[in-house]
This record gives C-alpha cells, sequence and structure tokens, in this order.
C-alpha cells in the first residue's frame, strides 16, 4: 500500500512562496493521479491542483491558477507544490492525495498524506 508523507508546509509573509513536496512509499501506478488539496480554518477540503503520474497533464483551481505549479520527480516517487505569491487566503492544512481518477472531487482519492500546514500572514 502507497503512503504519502507531506513536508515543507511553514509560515510565510503575504507575496512569499513556500515549496510543498509528497513523498510516495512503494509504486505509484503509472495510471495514477496525484493532487493536492487544501482546508482551510473552518472550511471544506478544496482541491488546489492534480498531475498524471505518466503525463504533463495538469489541472488547477481557478483560486491559485498562476501562482501554483504542481511537478512530479517519477525518479524520486515525488510530488511537488509551488507556490508563489501567496495570499492570507491560502491559509490551511496542505493534503497530498493519489487517486486514480482525473478528477477535483476529493471522494475520488483513495490515499491521504497526513498534511503540512500552510500559514500566511503579516
Amino acid at each position: 500500500q502507497v503512503q504519502l508523507s507531506e513536508s515543507g508546509g511553514g509560515s510565510v509573509q503575504p507575496g512569499g512562496s513556500l515549496r510543498l513536496s509528497c513523498a510516495a512509499s512503494g509504486r505509484i501506478y503509472s495510471s495514477s493521479v496525484m493532487a493536492w488539496f487544501r482546508q482551510g480554518p473552518g472550511k471544506e477540503r478544496e482541491f488546489v491542483a492534480l498531475t498524471r503520474w505518466h503525463s504533463s497533464s495538469t489541472l488547477y483551481a481557478d483560486s491559485v491558477k498562476g501562482r501554483f505549479t504542481i511537478s512530479r520527480e517519477n525518479a524520486a516517487n515525488t510530488v511537488y507544490l509551488q507556490m508563489n505569491s501567496l495570499k492570507p487566503e491560502d491559509t490551511g492544512v496542505y493534503y497530498c492525495a493519489r487517486g486514480s481518477q482525473y478528477s477535483s472531487n476529493p471522494q475520488e482519492y483513495f490515499s491521504w498524506g497526513q498534511g503540512t500546514q500552510v500559514t500566511v500572514a503579516s
């Protein structure tokens, strides 16, 4: 069973940058989809970005388009989320997830990491 572990969270001022990493243990099948979700205080978990494991195809939430970039390093079994121009509303716990559907619906994902906290405040 693939386990996911996020890292790279922290506190940053508005306009700053962070890069999150999601390391996967075990084999990730080529048909897999890897995604990032986030959950802000008092909010439901929401989609941020996704990528296919063996394709350059990506999808972003409108709220992060142009600011965040999802990428992967297959040899290292790692997915990244580069976050630039961060805003206070980006604050939340960021989760890495693995699924088999090209979907922004969190219910389509069956493996989740423990999450990493991102706080954007001045």
